[in-house]
């Protein structure tokens, strides 16, 4: 059998399905500033928005951090622990610098869309600072590619069936190429495929979670495995 992961490791792993849950209900769809500037301003305006930001966008978003660091630390005891280990550095440096602009527009979204209502229309208009918005592509560039990275060591790993790895790397693409950046180049605002990419990380997240409580017995080399910990033979599942 594989060693059971310390009760940290396994405690933190469920950090990564409670993440996707409630990432997915902060970036529900919401209406185009660029088109209803009107119903936008309201429903920045309410306080479910900030709430949902708050507890969603920013918890949401330090769940992230520690179950990734979580997801590291399991990955270290299989066959791609440097890899796995490289990948949650990056997206944790990612989920990190994200904090920042997702903490300022908690906070200054709901500012701009009461002033809208109050009449201050030319409001709208208002832009971050180069550096602010660097530092959200930069954030989102790590995030993107660390959780790539990741999907890959958890199918290599032999800790875990190869589709959950490749659940969670489709879960990074769909939520950060399809639905943040396509939703900055088009409407502005969210996108179905946001929650649809973090439903993505619950499933995947929830299983990882429940595969470490439970290890599963090491493949042999007679199983056409390999004893290398950075060996690229998966564990199928039965």
């Amino acid at each position: 059998m594989a060693k059971k992961p310390t009760t940290a490791i396994r405690i933190g792993l469920w950090a990564l399905p409670l993440y996707g849950a409630l990432t997915a209900w902060a970036t529900l769809e919401s209406p185009d500033p660029s088109t209803d500037p009107e119903g936008w301003a309201r429903f920045v305006s309410t306080d479910s928005y900030l709430v949902s930001h708050l507890i969603g966008s920013t918890g949401g978003t330090i769940l992230a951090i520690l179950g990734t660091i979580a997801l590291g630390a399991y990955l270290a005891g299989g066959r791609s622990a440097r890899l796995g280990v490289a990948a949650m550095v990056i997206a944790v440096a990612g989920h990190a610098v994200l904090l920042v602009p997702a903490t300022i527009s908690t906070f200054a979204t709901p500012a701009i869309g009461r002033a809208y209502l109050a009449g201050f229309t030319d409001v709208m208009q208002i832009t971050f600072p180069e550096a602010a918005n660097a530092m959200f592509l930069l954030g989102l560039l790590l995030a993107l590619v660390g959780n790539i990275l990741l999907g890959v060591a958890m199918w290599r790993s032999g800790l875990l069936p190869v589709w959950v790895g490749v659940v969670w790397a489709i879960s990074a693409l769909v939520f950060y190429v399809l639905g943040v950046v396509l939703g900055l180049i088009t409407t502005g605002a969210s996108l179905p495929t946001q929650p649809v990419g973090a439903l993505l990380i619950v499933v995947s997240g929830a299983w990882t979670a429940w595969v470490a409580q439970h290890p599963r017995p090491d493949p042999s080399p007679s199983m056409g495995g390999s004893a290398d910990r950075d060996g690229s033979v998966p564990y199928a599942a039965p």
